[in-house]
């Protein structure tokens, strides 16, 4: 826990060394003739998110170990409280290959070289800029130590839930720095959903009207697509590696599958790494082949959630349309009533007044509005039952 709370220390003040020894020099006018041209204006895009991210540790998160110091086991249950609040690293992680872009093409500027010289920094500007992320990974292993030691069941628990959380995190930084190199998608990826999981796949096509039978399949040679799972969709790209000096992949998007319109056949006959996603009705067959049989449990696993989530959506909807519709055709049934009940008074009031004041004027009038009572009733009708038919629909 000391080591905890040492190492945490430390880090805030790496992330205000850099916050005030570089990216505040980049407004300071006394340095401005050392700026590089492709540094101005780009200090969010050099630092991401790092002032957001000091914020957090620095007001709240160090706080929160400091009270754990006696009682360490209690630790776990400030990372599980703090669990969204972690999410800010996401954002930074996302951000890294613009910021390590932007460094390589700056990094011999005299304005880093000068920055790092009043800092009194052994290492470069490159080396901070990494240590949030390294910082990221470093807990989930400080938490395995502490439940290592952790007797009492109740806060190995929560223990438990917080190095889960961590490996969680990961996880989602990881598979969202490899949604930002999609490209092709015509669309809104953040409509799609979370990424869920993404990873390599073999994977064989067949269409229903292709002269191909799926046995004959086996002979062809299997496309290599990267898969993105999202809670809405599965997004098929092809992998491509760009001639650069960092080799940085991408993804060239090729096809996209909505999920309510997907379904999954989980063992195919002679390879146990292999399974089926197949759309609109088998219209097209996906069989693809895991690197081991560990992922496709876990795809398979994380499939089968979103589509029981989609059947528990779709029960509920079709509940709640069944109830909209009979409300509404009730409340058509209580205004025609109401409307007919309305008028017969009217022509009953008339009726008396013309016996009252002796007169053949109103009996004409009661003539002319039962009239436009039987066309008013008939307009309700066809009115109502045109409601019908739209909420069946529905």
């Amino acid at each position: 826990m000391k080591e905890l709370i040492a190492t945490e220390r430390i880090y805030v003040d790496e992330l205000l060394s850099v916050l005030l020894g570089y990216r505040a020099e980049m407004e300071d006018p006394s340095m401005s003739n050392l700026l590089p041209s492709a540094l101005r204006y780009q200090k969010d895009v050099l630092f991401g998110n790092m002032p957001e991210i000091y914020q957090f540790h620095s007001r709240i998160f160090l706080q929160d170990l400091q009270g754990c110091l006696e009682t360490p086991e209690r630790v776990g249950a400030c990372f599980v409280q703090r669990k969204e609040k972690f999410q800010v690293y996401e954002r930074y992680c996302q951000n890294k290959p613009r910021s390590e872009l932007l460094w390589r093409q700056c990094s011999d500027s005299p304005f880093f070289q000068e920055c790092q010289r009043k800092l009194d920094h052994k290492l470069g500007l490159d080396s901070y800029l990494l240590k949030p992320v390294q910082r990221l990974t470093k807990y989930q292993l400080l938490l395995k130590e502490l439940l290592k030691h952790c007797m009492e069941e109740r806060y190995r628990c929560e223990l438990r839930e917080a190095v889960d959380s961590m490996l969680e995190l990961l996880k989602s930084v990881n598979d969202s720095m490899h949604q930002i190199a999609i490209t092709g998608y015509q669309g809104d990826l953040s409509q799609l959903g979370r990424v869920v999981m993404q990873g390599g796949f073999s994977v064989w096509i067949s269409h229903k009207r292709a002269a191909v039978r799926m046995k004959e399949l086996a002979r062809f040679k299997p496309m290599q697509r990267h898969l993105f799972l999202y809670d809405h969709a599965l997004l098929f790209c092809k992998r491509r590696d760009e001639d650069t000096a960092d080799r940085t992949p991408f993804y060239s998007f090729k096809s996209c599958l909505r999920m309510s319109a997907v379904g999954i056949t989980e063992n195919v006959k002679g390879d146990i790494k292999k399974f089926e996603i197949w759309y609109s009705g088998r219209e097209v067959v996906y069989i693809v082949q895991a690197p081991t049989l560990e992922i496709k449990v876990a795809w398979l696993t994380e499939i089968r959630k979103i589509l029981t989530n989609q059947l528990k959506l779709d029960s509920v909807l079709n509940n709640s349309s069944t109830s909209f519709t009979h409300i509404l055709l009730s409340s058509w049934q209580s205004i025609m009533i109401i409307c007919t009940q309305v008028v017969v008074c009217l022509c009953d009031l008339l009726a008396s007044l013309s016996s009252a004041l002796r007169t053949d004027i109103l009996p004409s009038v009661a003539a002319e509005l039962q009239l436009h009572t039987e066309s008013f009733t008939l307009n309700l009708l066809q009115r109502s039952n045109f409601c019908t038919l739209a909420c069946q629909a529905a």
